[in-house]
């Protein structure tokens, strides 16, 4: 069975980035793509990992042919709130047979879920990263912790609480 590909936007990366958990996200049995566009503009500071660090780790940066680049204008002509950049991750993920898009933006998420795209967010790749063993738990916990103090991280407080709990109380 080929392994399935994970289309991540940039906003998920960097809180992943921030938490220390990349290397532990590269880990997990998935393909990991991202449009090159998304990887050019967007892709800002991942503190001691740099984008070509990302590249070493498994990070397979994609360029999309024009009808798939036509496809991302249209829905980015169609849905006001997204940026064309995160239309590409969501042609992207289109495309790919049994794809997921890894996203933390709701409109997008929206859209995905009509489209019939599987569709998740950090804390199911950090709920993944558990499951496969690709971080341990106190860098786990480490992570949860700097997720509720970073304001600039944007996930349901609770949770990242019920997480917090689960990594603090398991053997």
């Amino acid at each position: 069975m080929a392994m399935r590909a994970v289309v991540g936007d940039s906003s998920c990366l960097i809180d992943l980035g921030k938490g220390g958990l990349l290397k532990a996200l590269f880990a997990l049995p998935y393909r990991f793509l991202m449009p090159n566009t998304l990887f050019e503009d967007e892709l800002l500071s991942f503190g001691k990992i740099g984008k070509d660090d990302l590249m070493d780790l498994g990070l397979e940066v994609v360029d999309l042919p024009n009808p798939a680049v036509q496809r991302a204008g249209w829905h980015f002509n169609r849905n006001p709130g997204l940026t064309l950049n995160d239309c590409f991750a969501l042609v992207l993920a289109e495309r790919l047979r049994n794809g997921i898009l890894l996203t933390g933006d709701r409109t997008l998420r929206r859209l995905a879920t009509d489209l019939g795209i599987e569709m998740h967010g950090v804390l199911w790749a950090v709920d993944e990263m558990e499951t496969h063993g690709t971080a341990s738990l106190q860098t786990l916990r480490d992570a949860m912790h700097l997720f509720l103090e970073d304001p600039l991280v944007f996930l349901p407080e609770d949770e990242v609480r019920l997480r917090l709990r689960r990594f603090t109380h398991r053997p």
